[in-house]
């Protein structure tokens, strides 16, 4: 098991480097696929809500969302209810390039399971989901911890 993190750390950094090289005609980064496709899910959602969501540093989140911005994908605006939260939406733009980051997903999604029995890819699906659920409780476990100190 000693290599669980390892493996899991080269899956994540070969989709990215496979994300990046089909997204570059559309000026968008292996990182930002989830971002539009999450603030095009939800539009208006808060900042902090969508860092919530996708499990990164809330600035990180800012970052990358200024830098969708400048390049047109999605606005922010003040929450009028709340002058503290921004509010993001997705621009046209985004809404154009929403089908081809599901495809490209997709696409990888088949390319690595390709040769998988269809039993095996229910049981990587399974236990992909079950890994995700126990990694979500383990943070925010931890965000209620820190919350407290």
């Amino acid at each position: 098991m000693a290599q669980f993190m390892k493996n899991t750390g080269q899956i994540w950094r070969c989709g990215n480097l496979y994300r990046t090289s089909r997204y570059e005609s559309l000026g968008l980064g292996s990182y930002q696929d989830s971002y539009i496709l999450n603030v095009c899910a939800h539009p208006g959602i808060t900042q902090e809500g969508l860092s919530k969501l996708i499990y990164i540093h809330k600035s990180n989140v800012a970052r990358q969302l200024g830098s969708l911005e400048e390049k047109g994908f999605i606005r922010r605006e003040t929450d009028p209810s709340d002058k503290r939260n921004m509010l993001v939406y997705p621009t046209e733009k985004a809404y154009a390039v929403l089908d081809e980051i599901k495809r490209v997903n997709a696409e990888w999604d088949r390319i690595m399971l390709e040769g998988f029995s269809e039993e095996e890819r229910e049981e990587v699906e399974r236990l992909a989901a079950l890994l995700a659920e126990r990694a979500k409780k383990i943070i925010e476990k931890e965000e209620k911890t820190e919350d407290k100190r």
